[in-house]
């Protein structure tokens, strides 16, 4: 469905504990920056996350309404996704990890907001 998507940080050396927690629980691969320091770079799946610093020089903002969706593997994999992204500066968003319920069936979800306010979903789809 997609390339990449690409969210702002106005503190990337924060962000990168934040991110290399959650990632390494999904199994996502660091990629080598080195040559472009104003980012961090996640590959899983031939996807990217790119966190970056504004190349227009105006702080990182959060989108109202805006979630990054994550798939997962198992509740108990969103579980470990959920416990390294609040211990490494993210934040509970929304209810606590658990089984929602909706017209297309259960869903394990647990919500994040990162050290920079972006609201993450790590995603399950029930048996």
């Amino acid at each position: 469905m997609f390339s990449h998507i690409a969210l702002g940080s106005n503190d990337l050396a924060r962000t990168k504990i934040f991110y290399d927690a959650i990632m390494a629980v999904q199994g996502a691969e660091v990629m080598d920056t080195s040559k472009k320091p104003d980012r961090l770079m996640y590959i899983h799946n031939g996807q990217r996350i790119i966190l970056i610093t504004p190349i227009n020089g105006q702080p990182a903002t959060c989108a109202n309404g805006e979630t990054l969706g994550l798939a997962m593997t198992s509740p108990e994999q969103i579980d470990a996704w959920h416990k390294a992204g609040t211990e490494h500066g993210g934040v509970t968003a929304e209810d606590p990890p658990g089984v929602r319920h909706s017209p297309m069936g259960d869903m394990y979800l647990a919500y994040l907001r990162d050290p920079d306010g972006n609201k993450l979903c790590a995603f399950y789809k029930m048996p």
